[in-house]
């Protein structure tokens, strides 16, 4: 089964659906302006902020140690694995708690905000 070509050669599947019904698009505007929108976006960025912050500072952290505190970071801990290594391996695993603290948040908070989002936005296409 062959697909007809799309101008610009952009794959059918990943195309946006048209929305044809002007009311399912008049459901959507005005929507950041109400409150529930507004805690959602807010809730979000109660989240995200101290978190970016928070791994900026630890990932620069590590060049700034390894330019002031070269003796400590110098210090084997095991073998010749130093305490430089460890904290660039730490990155990796502080990325990764970073993730799933943003997903655990997602599941608890954000979703139910989200679906009150939703839920507005469908009484408004209802009416």
């Amino acid at each position: 089964m062959a697909t007809e070509p799309v101008p610009g050669g952009a794959d059918p599947a990943s195309t946006p659906p048209v929305v044809d019904a002007p009311q399912e698009v008049a459901a959507w505007e005005g929507l950041e302006a109400t409150a529930e929108f507004k805690d959602l976006v807010r809730a979000r960025w109660k989240f995200v902020i101290p978190a970016t912050v928070f791994f900026l500072v630890y990932y620069f952290l590590l060049p700034v140690l390894n330019g002031v505190a070269t003796g400590f970071m110098r210090t084997n801990v095991i073998g010749d694995v130093n305490v430089a290594y460890l904290f660039a391996l730490s990155q990796f695993l502080m990325a990764w708690l970073l993730a799933f603290f943003y997903i655990r948040r997602a599941n608890t908070v954000f979703d139910a905000l989200a679906s009150r989002v939703r839920e507005l936005a469908g009484r408004r296409v209802q009416s």
